[in-house]
């Protein structure tokens, strides 16, 4: 039988370092690894900064192709010019997504022109409407396309404030509701957003978890080492966020509890990363002259491993109206390494049922950063307590988050003998 062709259709991609482009890329490189031939139709890279990354420009269109000759399959990289707003609002992203859909209906078009055939097309929500694109191809040349949700998009812009005109908000959810109705199968992330998204079709919703590399992400013994290489002193107690600085992490409260316990010099903050917000908590902490937090850019992934051990705490902050509309792509990585971390979620939310379940990390309210700064300390006086959910953290990524068993079981639902058209096989 020969190579399956997998077209993917997303705004993000590899090489960005977290969030969906991180995914996305190891998802494409796993099934080259596996004997699928792929393509790839994205933006150049962007996220978490907001600008594209050199060496891209973003002035037009670019092929990439990369060969795995191990599995004799080949990656076709189809990267289009976007609009990408550097202080993100919603009006913004709408305008950066229509300008990603002009730009890929291009390449999709010349996709259509070769007559490529692909037994299975991949949309990735945000942004939702990709999908369109998807069903196009579908339509035209045959197979099978999914849908897989990593935001619920329209229902996060809303609670976050982000959109409030009901008459769009209506016709938004009205288009959401067609797609998921027309595609052929449908996925998310976590068991919440299951049930969140099965309330609007009749169909089955696929588990489809992010993953971690517990191969590349791993512990390290000797933390106190580690901390003296990035500057601290071995006693001390790092507390670290590192991910994407945006709207949703409500991350002024680090710069509250910061300033809390500002008495205690042996409590240390980092905020690792990159972002529309950044310049905002940088000036924040400037008026506050505070010496116990640093900010770092987004670290090299030869460093990251080493440099995620290093923290005796990781923040995973989301605000309180994010719900279970996000599962922390952050906490994954963070498990693999066998860290503990605060977490901000609400009771009954299916991050804190994860927590609860397998006594992964300390759960706080969303949005108090007294209480944030309250657990900080008591877990600097009663460290032994983390020990555990280091241990748990680490079985928990071995067992459920491999990337080889996630990934081999999506294959396995979605390319059984049913949900391949016979003429592609």
């Amino acid at each position: 039988m020969n190579s399956k062709n997998v077209l993917l259709i997303s705004h993000n991609f590899s090489p960005e370092p977290t969030g969906i482009g991180k995914y996305n890329g190891e998802m494409i490189d796993w099934l080259a690894k596996n004997g699928y031939n792929c393509t790839v139709v994205t933006t150049f890279p962007y996220y978490p900064q907001w600008k594209v990354q050199e060496p891209y420009t973003n002035r037009w269109f670019k092929k990439e192709v990369i060969d795995y000759s191990a599995s004799n399959t080949k990656v076709t990289v189809y990267r289009c010019p976007s609009y990408i707003p550097s202080q993100p609002s919603g009006k913004k992203r709408m305008v950066q997504d229509m300008s990603f859909w002009i730009s890929k209906s291009w390449v999709i078009l010349k996709l259509l022109l070769l007559s490529k055939k692909f037994d299975l097309i991949i949309t990735v929500a945000p942004p939702f409407h990709l999908a369109y694109l998807g069903l196009a191809v579908r339509n035209f040349t045959g197979g099978k396309i999914l849908y897989h949700i990593q935001d619920l998009q329209i229902e996060a812009a809303q609670d976050l404030g982000m959109l409030s005109n009901k008459k769009l908000l209506d016709k938004l959810y009205e288009v959401e509701a067609s797609i998921l109705t027309k595609v052929d199968f449908v996925s998310t992330i976590s068991e919440g957003m299951i049930e969140k998204v099965a309330a609007k079709v009749d169909k089955e919703v696929i588990f489809f978890p992010n993953w971690a590399d517990t191969t590349f992400f791993y512990p390290i013994a000797d933390r106190g080492a580690l901390k003296k290489s990035w500057g601290f002193n071995t006693d001390d107690l790092v507390v670290l966020y590192s991910g994407a600085v945006g709207e949703k992490q409500g991350l002024e409260n680090v710069i509250y509890a910061a300033d809390l316990l500002r008495a205690e010099t042996k409590i240390k903050f980092i905020i690792c990363g990159s972002g529309p917000y950044k310049e905002k908590l940088v000036e924040m902490a400037n008026e506050k002259n505070l010496t116990n937090l640093v900010f770092m850019p987004v670290q090299d992934k030869d460093k990251f491993n080493e440099f995620l051990n290093m923290a005796d705490l990781h923040l995973v902050l989301q605000k309180a109206n994010a719900g279970d509309l996000v599962m922390p792509s952050k906490l994954t990585t963070i498990l693999a390494v066998g860290g503990t971390s605060i977490v901000t979620c609400l009771p009954g939310t299916s991050l804190h049922n994860l927590l609860s379940k397998y006594n992964l990390g300390y759960i706080i309210e969303p949005e108090n950063y007294e209480l944030l700064a309250q657990k900080i300390k008591e877990v600097q006086h009663h460290q032994g307590d983390t020990e555990q959910k280091c241990e748990n953290a680490r079985n928990y990524a071995i067992k459920y988050l491999n990337i080889d068993n996630v990934m081999g079981s999506f294959v396995e639902k979605v390319f059984d003998a049913s949900a391949v058209p016979a003429q592609l096989n």
